[in-house]
């Protein structure tokens, strides 16, 4: 089986004006196609080749042997994962059931906002912010480079990318302003209870 780069969930100048076509031509066309080209590359001659992508992650987590192939397979599923936690004219308010979630676990939608705009300014680095389900309870997190919440033991229900190829061609080191119009402008709510519900199930 080959690994395969998903088409983004709109087209790249969907997102304009906060997030540029220019930036999704680099971000999505050019860091993720990688990731996908090294992943192939790298289990190619392996079994690995034949799981499915969160099975080479959770596999692979963990073994410094395998860092190579663990690397490219989160990134894979991390920027898929991203694309689909943003959509044109997103931002708002979540409704229903993750609404309700959000004030039971964090006090409101700005307690959650606070959480998550300090998890991604307060990031060293690369990495990702997340909206986690943990053990039934929403919690935001942050992870360095690929590392995800699945190999965690979470659910993850929303990311941001703060890797700097994410925003530095909009932004440049502005990432509070890229966080705030991410949540304001960017951030697919719908996307998020439907991952929420999913467990639910």
């Amino acid at each position: 089986m080959t690994f395969t780069l998903p088409e983004l969930p709109y087209a790249q100048n969907a997102l304009e004006p906060h997030i540029s076509a220019n930036t999704l031509s680099f971000h999505y066309g050019k860091h993720h196609q990688t990731y996908v080209t090294n992943l192939n590359n790298l289990t190619k001659d392996n079994d690995f080749s034949k799981l499915s992508l969160e099975e080479v992650i959770m596999k692979t987590a963990g073994d410094a042997s395998k860092v190579g192939i663990f690397n490219n397979a989160a990134q894979v599923w991390n920027h898929t994962f991203y694309w689909h936690s943003m959509k044109p004219n997103g931002g708002g308010a979540p409704k229903g059931a993750l609404s309700d979630k959000i004030t039971k676990d964090f006090g409101g939608l700005d307690g959650f906002k606070e959480a998550f705009k300090t998890a991604g300014a307060t990031q060293f680095g690369s990495g990702w912010a997340w909206l986690v389900l943990d053990k039934g309870t929403l919690k935001v997190t942050k992870t360095p480079n690929a590392d995800l919440p699945m190999v965690h033991g979470q659910i993850a229900l929303l990311t941001m990318d703060v890797w700097e190829h994410a925003y530095y061609l909009d932004y440049q080191n502005r990432r509070p302003d890229y966080i705030t119009t991410f949540l304001e402008k960017l951030v697919d709510w719908d996307f998020a209870e439907a991952n929420l519900l999913k467990d639910a199930v």
